[in-house]
């Protein structure tokens, strides 16, 4: 049964300090080496109730700092099992956290490995797109934290790579997202590996009824702890949503980057080959550009992220691959090229400017054909989308005005007309006319007939008419016919 839990009602006192917690000066240290001092609200009231053993359902807006907030607490009760020995049997399985996306899963692995530094627990992160053997090689060594993909997880199970009868400690990370995406069946697969007694996690920035029907299949009483309102936008987010053509879109971008000074900004579209081609595009334009979809490779695909986090690329246009758990710090802005197909697309897409209390903008562009998707954000977010007109500025180069008729004959009177007239209004002169065509038709005075009449005046054949003409001799080397005494002289005939 699902015990509800909201802001105001939580039963743990908040501590606002990570020094607060029962926590492992091990722990600490890491903490405070990666610059963390104080706890954000989901960190704060979801890092107790893990560390008492409960399972939680944390909702919370993205950017807010989830990964954290069930890493640490996870690693302080494994703490227990830490041990330096070389034997891979005394490294087994014992805290699984499945992510939707390559992408989210090597972030969250890098976050538990600075966590885990001061310790001898081990992490591995396994997911799809790349060769399997280093990560076989690795699991084999043994490995206390492991972050997977669904797909890629279940390659190194049926592989017999790794052993999930340990398992103690499960995590659901952007559990909405695997559901959308089809994972349904490779969880269930995946969580009949492993024993029924258990600790599950299941955090995700957005809930639904599906979500919530998972919750109660695999988690055991959750405490539901939420920060914000479930599927709310996050404040520090300037949303502005514009009407724009669909050909006018790029310039939209543009102009709006120009007009806000940005210096960088993703821009999120509906499909792999449009990205591609928006990114080719806007290199055209000048812009350090770099695409980021699924036909990628992986290791495309993290140099991409890496280019654009180190200042290198000026636009990232990216398919909703990049739309979970990305944590690109200082962010100025995310544009939507494309309206997402589903609602909760949105909350995630912004999601990844404005974090951790930082200001951010997020521009969608609306054509008319999406009037249907912008009415499914306003249902999900609960507030009215008001469409601005955005003027268009132009790039075409005005005409020149045309010229009055003293500018037309000043032309026709310079002496180097291709030298003195712009280009656009220099036309060739015309030819001298005829005094002879000017005048009117006269009749010949000589009785002389035309040539017409001429051949019609000749005496004409006998028995031939006049108006066929003789026929054309032709050599005998072409098989012409040896004419007749009546053909060569037709007088004598």
């Amino acid at each position: 049964m699902l015990n509800a839990q909201t802001p105001g009602e939580a039963d743990v006192p908040v501590p606002a300090r990570f020094d607060t917690l029962p926590l492992d000066p091990k722990l600490l240290r890491a903490v405070a080496d990666s610059g963390y001092l104080m706890m954000t609200p989901i960190q704060a009231k979801a890092i107790p109730i893990v560390l008492e053993g409960r399972d939680v359902m944390g909702a919370a807006q993205t950017g807010t700092g989830k990964t954290a907030a069930f890493s640490i607490p996870l690693l302080q009760r494994m703490l227990k099992h830490e041990n330096s020995s070389a034997s891979p049997a005394r490294h087994p399985v014992r805290a699984l956290v499945i992510a939707p996306t390559r992408e989210l899963a090597d972030q969250v692995a890098n976050n538990v490995k600075a966590y885990a530094k001061h310790t001898n627990l081990r992490s591995a992160c396994v997911f799809g797109g790349i060769d399997m053997k280093p990560q076989t090689l690795q699991l084999k060594a043994g490995v206390e934290v492991l972050i997977a993909t669904p797909g890629r997880l279940l390659d190194h199970i049926e592989a017999k790579n790794c052993v999930l009868n340990q398992v103690e400690y499960v995590v659901l990370d952007e559990a909405d997202r695997m559901l959308d995406i089809g994972f349904l069946p490779d969880l269930q697969r995946i969580l009949s590996y492993l024993p029924k007694t258990r600790q599950t996690l299941l955090f995700s920035a957005t809930f639904s009824p599906e979500i919530k029907r998972l919750a109660q299949s695999y988690l055991q009483d959750p405490i539901l702890v939420e920060v914000a309102r479930p599927n709310a936008t996050a404040t520090t987010v300037e949303q502005r949503f514009f009407s724009v053509a669909e050909d006018d879109k790029r310039q939209a971008v543009r102009q709006i980057i120009k007009e806000r000074s940005l210096t960088q900004a993703i821009v999120f579209v509906n499909s792999k080959l449009g990205a591609a081609r928006l990114a080719r595009s806007f290199e055209r334009d000048g812009l350090r550009t770099a695409a980021l979809h699924g036909d990628k490779s992986q290791d495309e695909r993290l140099k991409a992220l890496e280019a654009f986090k180190r200042g290198e690329v000026d636009l990232l246009v990216a398919t909703d691959v990049a739309a979970r758990g990305l944590d690109i710090a200082d962010l100025p802005a995310v544009f939507n090229f494309d309206v997402p197909f589903n609602a909760e697309d949105y909350v995630h897409r912004i999601g990844r400017t404005g974090r951790a209390g930082a200001s951010g903008l997020a521009v969608t562009l609306v054509d008319r054909d999406d009037a249907r998707l912008v009415a499914d954000i306003e249902k999900l977010t609960k507030r009215k989308i008001d469409l601005d007109p955005l003027e268009i500025e132009s790039e075409r180069p005005r005409r020149a005005p045309r010229r009055d008729a003293e500018e037309r004959e000043y032309a026709a009177a310079a002496p180097s007309p291709v030298a003195s007239a712009p280009r656009s209004s220099y036309r060739a002169p015309s030819a001298p006319r005829d005094a002879f065509f000017d005048k009117p038709y006269e009749a010949s005075a000589s009785n002389e007939p035309p040539a017409w009449e001429k051949n019609a005046a000749q005496p004409a054949v006998k028995g031939v008419s006049s108006n066929i003409k003789p026929k054309k001799k032709v050599a005998a080397l072409f098989g012409a016919k040896k004419p007749t005494l009546a053909e060569s002289s037709p007088e004598t005939a």
